[in-house]
């Protein structure tokens, strides 16, 4: 029997969980699939206590530290388990109040990107906040693990910065490749998406193909019910299209992810980082 997929929402306690859990109820409504909440919970946040113990010990009395130190991490570990249970409960009340929506949690021990990897074939779509529980003591505008999970996992990615607000608009930063490509198709199979404008921008510099690819994708769209805008506007693909989702009022971008290796992105910058840190819209990147 098939597995029917899910859409993972990945929560932290933190500011942006609210708008984590919203956006995956949105998703998966538009999905028609279940959505799962998941916390991951890091073992070596809860090692140390700060607790000075250094200095030279008998034998005996490094047994009763050792042992004590083995209490006090049980007594830590069932803290953390309650307060992230709570914590999920919340979040899947406020899941749950969209109508039929089937709503799950799970709580584990472990790192987030093997965690979410492991998940993988049954996600249709993850959700995450681009900032999280470190953000109110950090000046990164990046969570430190978006970077990793997008280049990494082969499944639509929505990351999401601020308040829910039910997208209206949808724009897809389309370049012709195989990537943006699959999001016009995505799109194109899913009826439950159809009330939603759908425009399509192309941007940097002009090819002979790129009149070929923007008629094909707008032929797709239009072919399946859907409201669409094509158009070519060159310039500089982030200023195109941040300027793009104000001038429309996009509340929802479609871009590919890190087509380029790691390393040339080390060398010359990645455009995936730039766009989502200009993008102040929910953005579902493909990595596909």
């Amino acid at each position: 029997m098939r597995q029917q997929k899910k859409v993972l929402a990945c929560v932290d306690q933190s500011d942006y969980a609210s708008h984590v859990a919203d956006y995956a109820a949105w998703a998966a409504t538009r999905l028609s699939v279940p959505v799962e909440l998941l916390h991951v919970i890091d073992r070596h946040s809860e090692i140390s206590s700060g607790v000075d113990r250094s200095g030279s010990i008998g034998v005996d009395a490094q047994e009763n530290l050792l042992e004590r130190l083995s209490q006090e991490e049980g007594e830590r570990s069932k803290v953390v388990r309650e307060q992230g249970r709570v914590f999920l409960n919340k979040l899947r009340a406020r899941c749950e109040s969209h109508t039929g929506l089937q709503t799950d949690t799970r709580q584990r021990y472990g790192q987030l990107l093997s965690t979410l990897k492991e998940q993988e074939s049954s996600v249709a779509m993850y959700v995450l906040g681009r900032r999280g529980e470190s953000a109110s003591h950090t000046r990164r505008d990046l969570g430190r693990h978006v970077e990793a999970i997008c280049r990494q996992i082969r499944r639509p990615i929505m990351t999401v910065t601020d308040d829910f607000k039910a997208p209206k608009s949808v724009l897809v930063a389309f370049d012709g490749g195989r990537m943006t490509r699959r999001g016009i198709e995505l799109l194109a199979s899913n009826p439950n998406m159809r009330d939603l404008p759908i425009n399509v921008v192309m941007s940097g510099k002009r090819s002979a193909d790129s009149g070929r690819h923007l008629e094909w994708a707008e032929h797709r769209l239009r072919t399946a019910d859907f409201t669409v805008d094509a158009s070519f506007i060159p310039g500089d693909p982030e200023q195109v299209v941040t300027r793009a989702i104000a001038e429309r009022e996009a509340d929802l971008l479609i871009m590919g992810a890190y087509s380029h290796s790691p390393w040339r992105s080390l060398l010359l910058g990645s455009r995936t980082n730039d766009l989502l840190r200009a993008s102040q819209v929910p953005t579902i990147t493909l990595h596909l």
